[in-house]
């Protein structure tokens, strides 16, 4: 494709894009109707003034609204809805525990022509506290189900009444008890409150009923299912198992189970009538089946100052291709990469990836599949182009839905490529660097074999693959290669990788998110060049939207330089043999398609193994800010990260390279003496679809 018809289109795009966003922004309600430039609630000491805004209609328009055409659009007065919100404001006071608050004025105060102010007085009054909590009805119960179904509860004497509180501890005992297998247990009562005294006496009674054991599954299905209901019924007896004590977490579990066998477009698992007589609730799984066969198209954008990548994207599945639910998925992706930019490519390229993937379920018993694949690859990297496949055959135990152990053969074969400029300039780097057996060319092309066996093992509690605000993650990658397995390269390969998230708020708002990522490749001789060598394409590399920030793609590594003879040509990344790297992130929803983000990303990528310490030989530190557009497919990500000066310049193969004396912010200002991370500048801007982690 022409360079500059490419440009052409994606400024195009860029300006269609955005007229269509404008487009969009909410029209006026009326043609006389006033924006609300401001929204003010005063006397409040005791609730948050952004909590009572957030109960009510009316809003004031946001600062960013005339910057951002993505939005609603601007606010605007409705004199009914205002009036209705001074009521719903007490009413939301009273729930929080104070039953004397009152609006005790009220202002609409004209801003210019077309916009108002709208301010309400508070008058909050004492709060009302907890004086006594009786709970009664379970005296029939064993001690030690009693003990658990009270434990810490949150009402406690000398706290403040509030109506979420009163409410989430019913729903807590009621699920505690119906977790023990009290199938129909009901948990109601009632508060006094006593406005002179201010205290409330709360009386919670309880209703467990007689405990039930799990009976028999029904299924409820389509008219004419494609589905056995008996391969139904084997999913769910994975945690429904009759006789066995009811509990709601089984149920769920079985539900998780019955959908992850992906042919379900809806899928619920309820009890049903308890039978009192022999103390045993069926179960009854309602599925509806979704189409066998689906087509999904897409695109995708990746841009820094390392790389910038356009690709579309395609997926054909069928869900029953031979019958017994086999699965055969055919997945593609066709791009143009360029590389550093668009607008000084010194490389770039058609990039593709056709991927097809075959998977039998319940090979030998219920929680084992059998899965195969085999790709074609064509791709361009700083320090080398490839073009190559790979076939990957294993099986997968998935015991609960959250694990899955996956053992697999791996095989990949690879033509390597060094060259890194323009062809007739002949720059590259060694094929000795990228793991060949060649040592005298620079740009000949070369062929690798990598022939291993993995095993993956992911425990993954995360509330949402793709925006996960609660929960955690964690895996373990085993590689082994070895000229046993017809290889190219004997080697040990490990990484494990640790996430966490946790949200607050009424909302749950504000996210706290952490990752730690490490990695140890350990290469053994090779037959070929008597080498202790790695190949390149499984070498660790950090650096990008999804890894450290503080580098663009993956410019944290061990470096090498373009051409010897002139160390201005520059240098690429190399890769190397450990990796550590480390996130600290904070999430804040501003609105329902808008949050901001703000960051601390470590990261460490050593040409050692198991020899190296981060903190001795140089751990990087970079803090960011990230802007975040929440869309169905994920959000649309920026980041902007500056590197900190802590740790030593990258390391430089060769003797002789002269480092630059200067790391400048997108070409601005800049340090005059080495600084750490040269020769990558401090500052980086990343855009992507998804979160970093």
């Amino acid at each position: 494709m022409d360079v500059a018809l490419f440009r052409h289109r994606l400024r195009t795009l860029a300006l269609l894009s955005l007229a269509l966003a404008c487009a969009c922004a909410a029209p006026k309600p009326r043609p006389d109707a006033l924006e609300v430039k401001d929204l003010k609630i005063e006397g409040t000491d005791q609730v948050r003034e952004k909590d009572i805004k957030s109960k009510i209609l009316t809003t004031d328009t946001p600062w960013w609204e005339p910057l951002w055409p993505f939005d609603k659009g601007p606010s605007y007065f409705d004199p009914n809805a205002w009036q209705a919100d001074l009521r719903r404001i007490e009413r939301y006071y009273q729930a929080r525990g104070y039953y004397q608050a009152q609006v005790v004025s009220d202002t609409v105060k004209p801003e210019g022509k077309d916009k108002v102010e709208l301010i309400a007085q508070v008058r909050e009054g004492p709060p009302t506290k907890i004086g006594n909590v009786v709970v009664s009805g379970m005296e029939a119960l064993p001690q030690e189900h009693q003990h658990r179904a009270t434990l810490e509860l949150p009402l406690e004497a000398g706290d403040i009444f509030e109506e979420r509180n009163w409410e989430g501890v019913k729903e807590l005992i009621q699920g505690r008890l119906r977790e023990l297998g009290y199938a129909e247990a009901e948990v109601g009562g009632e508060v006094r409150v006593d406005v002179a005294t201010h205290l409330a006496t709360v009386d919670i009674q309880v209703q467990p009923g007689p405990r039930y054991k799990f009976g028999n599954i029904f299924v409820a299905t389509d008219a004419n299912p494609q589905v056995a209901p008996k391969r139904i019924i084997e999913q769910a007896q994975g945690s429904v198992v009759k006789g066995e004590w009811y509990s709601e977490s089984a149920l769920a579990e079985a539900q998780a189970r019955v959908f992850a066998m992906g042919v379900f477009g809806a899928v619920k698992v309820n009890r049903g009538a308890p039978d009192k007589e022999a103390a045993t609730v069926p179960v009854v799984v309602d599925v509806r089946e979704a189409p066998l066969r689906s087509v999904r198209l897409g695109g995708g954008l990746g841009v820094d100052a390392a790389r910038q990548e356009g690709r579309v994207l395609g997926e054909w599945t069928n869900r029953n291709i031979f019958g017994g639910l086999r699965r055969l998925t055919v997945k593609g992706r066709l791009g143009y990469a360029f590389l550093p930019s668009i607008y000084s490519s010194d490389k770039h390229g058609l990039i593709f990836n056709l991927t097809n993937e075959f998977e039998q379920p319940r090979f030998l018993f219920r929680d084992l599949r059998l899965q195969a694949s085999l790709s074609a690859e064509k791709g361009l990297e700083q320090a080398y182009s490839f073009i190559g496949g790979r076939l990957r055959t294993g099986v997968i135990w998935q015991p609960h839905p959250d694990l899955s152990i996956f053992p697999a053969y791996n095989l990949e074969v690879y033509q390597l490529s060094g060259q890194v400029g323009p062809s007739d300039r002949q720059q590259g780097v060694p094929l000795i660097t990228l793991g060949c057996s060649n040592t005298t060319s620079r740009t000949a092309p070369c062929n690798i074999r990598l022939s291993y066996l993995e095993t993956t093992v992911t425990w993954d509690r995360r509330d949402d693959k793709n925006e996960p605000r609660a929960g955690y993650y964690m895996a373990l990658s085993v590689q082994g290669g070895g000229s046993l397995l017809l290889g190219d390269f004997t080697y040990v390969r490990l990484q494990p990788d640790l996430r966490y998230y946790q949200s607050f708020g009424l909302d749950q708002q504000f996210t706290l998110a952490g990752k730690v990522r490490a990695g140890s490749l350990v290469p053994f001789r090779n037959k070929a060049t008597g080498l202790k060598q790695s190949s390149i394409v499984n070498r660790f590399f950090s650096g990008g939207g999804n890894s450290m920030r503080g580098f663009n793609y993956q410019r944290l590594s061990p470096q090498a330089p373009i051409d010897p003879t002139d160390p201005a040509a520059g240098t690429v990344p190399v890769g190397g043999n450990s990796l550590f790297e480390s996130t600290l992130e904070a999430r804040y929803r501003l609105t329902q398609s808008l949050a901001l983000a703000s960051f601390w990303d470590t990261g460490f990528v050593g040409a050692g193994s198991l020899d190296v310490n981060p903190l001795r030989d140089g751990l990087y530190h970079a803090l960011g800010l990230g802007l975040r557009y929440l869309t169905v497919v994920g959000p649309i990500r920026v980041d902007i990260a500056r590197r900190l000066n802590i740790g030593p310049p990258l390391p430089v193969q060769g003797v002789g390279y002269t480092y630059p004396r200067s790391g400048t912010c997108f070409g601005l200002g800049g340090k005059k003496t080495l600084y750490a991370g040269a020769p990558e500048g401090l500052c980086t801007f990343q855009l992507s679809i998804g979160e970093a982690f």
